[in-house]
């Protein structure tokens, strides 16, 4: 019998907010050096794009179902609910210790069982890793590594990167282009970069607030099986 897990956002506020930052519209200059030519996109085969399409089926959901393990409801636990679907448990043989939080036990599964890279070709269904998006020690420093997490959904033709992933309110698409980091929005309008970090007054003067200020880079994990994947409540 599927395990149920009915998680209210309301109640897991306090744990979304430090594990997966809310954003907030506040525009702060990036200190992260462009990746030049980055980004653009390659094929996915058919493993990824169904990664990917379990996402997708999660856009919008505030409540999950997911088989035989009871998983958090932040940007990581999603993350790993999602790979568990097509057989992979990205928070296993993670040789860290037992404080660090969910982003890092992925980062440090890809570390043994897939590649970490900065582009310029990223696939459907990579992961996307992101630094700083709280304060995590209270310091008001950037200086919290490896605190966001999410899904690669694709590239536009902007070379812009959407991903999917957990961060205040449920599963929604967000935006990043790092041959721009410091830009939210085009002159037209065009959205380039979401807000991923609430600005805090003890943040220092060049903290940065946008997903591609963020960045601290890719990973991608070989699928090697397809299960039942969770569905939205």
């Amino acid at each position: 019998m599927p395990t149920l897990l009915r998680i209210l956002s309301s109640l897991l506020l306090a744990v979304i907010l430090t594990a997966c930052a809310a954003p907030s519209p506040q525009e702060i200059r990036s200190t992260v050096t462009p990746i030049p030519g980055c980004c653009r996109t390659a094929q996915a085969d058919n493993r990824q794009q169904a990664i990917v399409r379990t996402a997708v089926n999660l856009i919008g959901a505030t409540t999950i179902e997911s088989q035989g393990r009871r998983i958090a409801y932040d940007c990581a636990g999603v993350t790993r609910a999602i790979y568990l679907a097509h057989g992979i448990d990205l928070y296993e043989g993670s040789a860290v210790d037992g404080t660090a939080n969910g982003v890092r036990l992925i980062y440090h599964h890809l570390r043994v069982h897939g590649r970490l890279h900065r582009g310029p070709v990223v696939q459907a269904g990579d992961l996307v890793f992101f630094d700083n998006t709280w304060d995590s020690n209270g310091d008001g420093l950037a200086n919290d590594p490896l605190t966001h997490v999410g899904i690669v959904e694709g590239v536009d033709a902007h070379g812009t990167i959407v991903f999917i992933s957990r961060v205040a309110g449920a599963v929604e698409r967000y935006r990043m282009n790092l041959a721009q980091p410091d830009v939210h929005r085009t002159a037209d309008g065009r959205l380039l970069n979401d807000y991923l970090r609430r600005k805090h007054r003890s943040d220092g003067e060049h903290m940065s607030y946008l997903t591609g200020g963020l960045f601290a880079g890719f990973g991608t994990r070989v699928v090697e099986s397809v299960a039942q994947p969770p569905h939205r409540r």
